[in-house]
């Protein structure tokens, strides 16, 4: 699933299309994805001003000028690609069948940006003016938030028992973060994933929090992580994954300078982690 460097970079091309752009047509080409479409999407977008275009944790929000939110999530395959008129740096990949352009959105400027979903895990859902949505309701501060300090989460992670690793996937406690940034994080601050959330110091808490958005500024900074499905907006792949540290790299040696580890591959809750038991404690 895309994380929040991944929802970010794709926020961030998409930025200078939609944000203030008319949306002068809609192309709904189903009825359903994970979920089903608003009955209505079509009608609300037909028209639209976009007047902002935010992120929060792992969804993209399109505010719509007294229409209310468009709330996306990308899912396992999802992508929006931005094609039109003077964008000839965009090169769309022949293995992005058009038979999966789901929501099409066509700007009074010419740009067209296509919700693009393969495997159909991602979703579209309107959230209505002076409305809230489930999926947002109860997620904790994002990582880059004032509110993500080293007391908060000590406070947070004070009498846990759970994994720290665990912990932090936790989108109560914190927005945004998935498999791969966890683990790199934890692999920063030299935290084994295993340890017990409300048993971490709290200069170790300090200093993991500042891992966290080095990490994710660094993610951002190369456009996410290309395993398998994601891309930029403008066709580009993300590059981040060429920076793992610990991600995916079991049996191969510790990058630590003089660790002399080996990085190990354990299950924590249905998913893969990655750490070295040599200098992660």
């Amino acid at each position: 699933m895309p994380e929040l460097p991944e929802v970010e970079t794709v926020r961030r091309g998409l930025l200078p299309h939609l944000e203030g752009a008319r949306i002068a047509r809609a192309q709904i080409n189903r009825p359903d994805l994970r979920w089903p479409l608003p009955v209505d999407l079509m009608q609300v977008l037909t028209g639209a001003t976009v007047t902002a275009l935010r992120r929060r944790s792992k969804y993209l929000l399109a505010d719509l000028e007294g229409r209310g939110t468009v709330l996306w999530h990308l899912g396992m395959s999802g992508r929006m690609l931005v094609e039109g008129a003077g964008l000839a740096g965009f090169h769309r990949d022949p293995g992005i069948h058009a038979r999966h352009d789901h929501v099409v959105l066509t700007t009074d400027a010419g740009t067209t940006v296509t919700f693009n979903d393969a495997r159909r895990f991602g979703m579209v859902d309107l959230i209505r003016e002076g409305a809230s949505h489930p999926l947002l309701d109860h997620l904790g501060p994002e990582p880059f938030d004032p509110v993500f300090t080293p007391a908060y989460l000590q406070a947070a992670f004070a009498g846990r028992r759970v994994p720290v690793k665990q912990a932090l996937l936790d989108q109560r406690i914190v927005a945004g973060l998935g498999n791969i940034y966890v683990s790199e994080s934890l692999w920063r601050a030299g935290i084994d994933p295993r340890r017990a959330a409300g048993r971490i110091g709290a200069a170790r808490i300090a200093a993991l929090v500042g891992h966290v958005r080095d990490v994710l500024t660094d993610a951002i900074a190369a456009g996410g992580s290309s395993l398998r499905d994601h891309r930029q907006a403008s066709g580009e792949l993300g590059y981040f994954q060429h920076s793992f540290r610990v991600y995916d790299r079991a049996g191969q040696p510790c990058l630590r300078d003089g660790c002399g580890g080996t990085i190990a591959r354990i299950v924590q809750s249905g998913r893969s982690s990655f750490y070295c038991p040599a200098c992660q404690r």
